[in-house]
């Protein structure tokens, strides 16, 4: 569709589907709030699957149109190369709230396991490389294993919200989650209607996806640039945009849970690219399609997670630079990993 366009007009439009992303990304944190406290299903919840899967779209139709265009490799570093920016994103909203480390602040149990729950959900691509290229109508299985893992991961969730077996020590930074007085104008509204203006930001959301997906294919064909590095570092970070908008929205709201989880459960929804991916890849298993460079964002995103969930077990209240050491090595971590992409993979296609 954008192939035929100059580089420059190509990269103007893949800017543009950009904020539009982003700008909807910030419309969605307050509707998510309110749902949240009209619900009663708690930040955490809300955060990690309703916020979660709404911001996480644009990523999903990138990920399913690269993956029916044949690009397994594109496909792959979007789903995963997104994982690791959006973990990365706490980092810096850590930065933003200066009473005490968001990781202590924001203490949940259901993050926690969500974070458990995505380690587990990561390693799975990990085990259909290793194990021989089986697949039934060209899906391997480890495609139904993960969606019905992360249905089964979602109920569990729900019972360690409930029915927690044991709670977090709170301090005086220690922020709960608790319904907020609503305005006028929003209380006015139906639960239909919060849902269904909600639902049109999803399209728009939707409709913006599809435009990251085809100007970074676009922008992989032109420049000669390697899918990897466009799926990981281009198209991941324009369709994350909304997890970094939301995310420093909602800490500013202060909705800490809400932000935590709406990252963490971003993050398990954004695992879900990767069967919706193999499903629509018709040459074979994603999975052996695609390349070392793409399976080391599989190992960055699970020892950035893996830190991050060290994090809110240590609870660290302050540390260098005013954020926590997790903070800092999730930042130092991505840096890295960007370096490697860079100049050890290298850009070339």
């Amino acid at each position: 569709m954008f192939a035929d366009l100059p580089p420059a007009v190509v990269l103007a439009l893949f800017a543009g589907f950009a904020v539009v992303i982003a700008l909807v990304g910030v419309r969605m944190t307050d509707y998510a709030d309110r749902i949240a406290d009209r619900t009663g299903l708690g930040e955490a919840i809300v955060g990690g699957v309703i916020l979660g899967a709404a911001t996480s779209l644009s990523g999903t139709i990138v990920s399913i149109s690269a993956a029916m265009e044949g690009r397994a490799s594109l496909a792959f570093s979007n789903s995963i190369g997104g994982i690791a920016a959006q973990t990365a994103f706490l980092a810096l909203a850590d930065m933003t709230f200066r009473r005490a480390n968001l990781e202590h602040a924001a203490a949940e149990l259901t993050n926690l396991f969500q974070g458990i729950l995505l380690i587990f959900l990561l390693l799975l691509p990990l085990g259909a490389l290793v194990t021989p290229e089986v697949t039934w109508l060209s899906i391997h299985p480890v495609s139904f294993l993960i969606p019905t893992l992360y249905i089964a991961g979602l109920f569990v969730s729900k019972t360690v919200q409930e029915t927690p077996m044991w709670t977090p020590v709170h301090t005086r930074h220690t922020r709960t989650d608790a319904p907020e007085q609503e305005d006028e104008q929003t209380a006015r509204k139906s639960n239909l209607r919060l849902y269904g203006e909600f639902g049109v930001l999803m399209a728009i959301m939707g409709v913006a996806g599809y435009g990251i997906g085809q100007t970074g294919s676009a922008i992989t064909d032109t420049l000669g640039l390697s899918a990897s590095l466009v799926g990981a570092l281009m198209t991941a970070v324009a369709t994350s945009l909304p997890e970094l908008v939301t995310t420093l929205a909602a800490v500013r709201r202060g909705a800490l849970q809400l932000a935590v989880g709406g990252i963490i459960g971003g993050n398990t929804f954004d695992t879900l690219f990767l069967p919706l991916s193999d499903m629509a890849y018709r040459d074979g298993s994603l999975y052996h399609a695609a390349t070392n460079q793409d399976y080391f964002w599989v190992v960055t995103s699970s020892l950035m997670t893996a830190i991050l969930i060290g994090g809110l077990v240590v609870r660290e209240r302050r540390g260098p630079a005013g954020i926590g050491f997790d903070s800092s090595a999730l930042l130092l971590i991505y840096a890295g990993a960007i370096a490697v992409q860079v100049l050890a993979f290298g850009g070339g296609g």
